[in-house]
């Protein structure tokens, strides 16, 4: 197969996995997460076999411990969350309004001076970006959530999803084994040496960031509702949950709570003080402690195309696509920069001949090349005496 051939047969192929996704995104997302599921616990599986449990033991205990930390979950914060959540997006307006009155009674005088009468203009227009952020926010989630739960509920989601992951964990490593038998002979090594960086890579931004932004928004929810900040559990999960994408997470968390902050202990510096040190204390934390020993010198994922891959995946597929956007992602980054290394190493970047010689610009096809001065005389090889007459 030429390498024309190969081109269109895989573009053909990652069209027909666009279009299966697109077809079915509103079915995929418990067979999506139970994957997902699975790929995560399995390093889990394997040090529990190694222990001396079966791999069917192991994956029930996995399986077990996982749904029953989610019931917790869903039952002890999910309803608290919820509430705070919808509370957060209806006052959001007005708090917004209310630090905007803070700020400029505070400076007023230089405000006032710098901006003369285009204050109020200025007040009217961030309140109107404002207002249609929530709304583009707002509208974003709510085709997400369709896109993702027409046809899938909530109950079959997680009714569905591990016991999909039962099955895929107990019988991973033989799809590996069987996908790995599937790969061509001749370029057997230089796939088995991509998949082993995509799962590098998948596996040290997913499931090291993964923990690394569960933790994150484990600290920052508990530490903003003990200090009593509102909507602290809102926002301290949801500064962890962004937190993937390299400081979109803490500095949205950053000013959000700090502007909330002030809004509500105004005119006590001191609290406000006392969130900041807290995004300030988690930021130290991640940079020195939880990023080099949970996610270390793993490849990781420009945050453009981070966020490009998000949006773009969420708003084609719903949920299923946020699931899927940053695995893909992930192998997309590590085909094109095999792709730019292939490209150094060819004669396009290096300028280097090859074995066909190339025609001369202008010239009727199969023109001799053009080697050093043509004024040189050309002088054959001592071996072409053997070659017959005409020597």
């Amino acid at each position: 197969m030429t390498l024309q051939r190969q081109a269109l047969f895989w573009l053909g192929a990652l069209l027909a996995l666009g279009y299966f996704l697109y077809l079915f995104s509103g079915i995929l997302l418990p067979f999506v997460a139970g994957l997902a599921l699975a790929y995560l616990l399995d390093p889990l599986a394997d040090r529990l076999e190694r222990v001396g449990l079966s791999r069917v033991l192991a994956t029930v205990v996995i399986l077990a411990s996982s749904v029953l930390i989610m019931v917790l979950l869903i039952v002890l914060i999910v309803p608290v969350l919820g509430g705070q959540l919808a509370n957060f997006i209806e006052r959001l307006p007005e708090t917004v309004a209310k630090l905007q009155e803070l700020v400029a009674a505070q400076n007023k005088e230089w405000v006032e001076r710098l901006l003369g009468q285009g204050m109020g203009q200025i007040k009217s227009s961030f309140g109107q970006v404002v207002s249609q952020g929530v709304s583009w926010l707002t509208s974003f989630l709510a085709s997400v959530w369709t896109g993702g739960q027409a046809l899938a509920s909530v109950l079959s989601l997680l009714v569905l999803a591990p016991v999909v992951a039962f099955y895929m964990l107990i019988d991973w490593d033989r799809m590996v084994a069987a996908i790995d038998d599937c790969a061509p002979l001749r370029h057997k090594q230089t796939i088995r040496r991509l998949a082993h960086e995509i799962d590098l890579s998948i596996a040290g931004f997913v499931r090291g960031q993964a923990l690394v932004c569960l933790i994150l928004g484990t600290f920052y929810a508990i530490a903003l509702s003990i200090v009593g900040l509102n909507f602290g559990l809102v926002i301290g999960l949801g500064a962890g949950l962004i937190g993937f994408i390299p400081y979109v997470g803490s500095i949205t968390g950053l000013l959000v709570s700090v502007g909330v902050a002030i809004v509500q202990f105004w005119p006590d510096w001191t609290m406000v003080a006392v969130v900041l040190a807290i995004f300030v204390g988690g930021q130290f934390v991640e940079g020195n402690i939880l990023q080099p020993r949970l996610v270390g010198r793993s490849v990781g994922l420009h945050p453009v195309w981070l966020m490009f891959a998000l949006v773009a995946f969420g708003y084609l597929f719903g949920f299923v696509g946020l699931l899927v956007a940053v695995p893909v992602a992930a192998a997309v980054g590590v085909l094109a920069r095999f792709a730019v290394e292939r490209y150094r190493e060819s004669p396009l970047y290096t300028g280097e001949e090859t074995d066909e010689p190339p025609v001369l610009p202008g010239g009727p096809e199969g023109a001799a090349p053009l080697r050093g001065d043509a004024s040189e005389p050309k002088i054959a090889p001592p071996a072409a005496k053997l070659s017959g007459p005409g020597v």
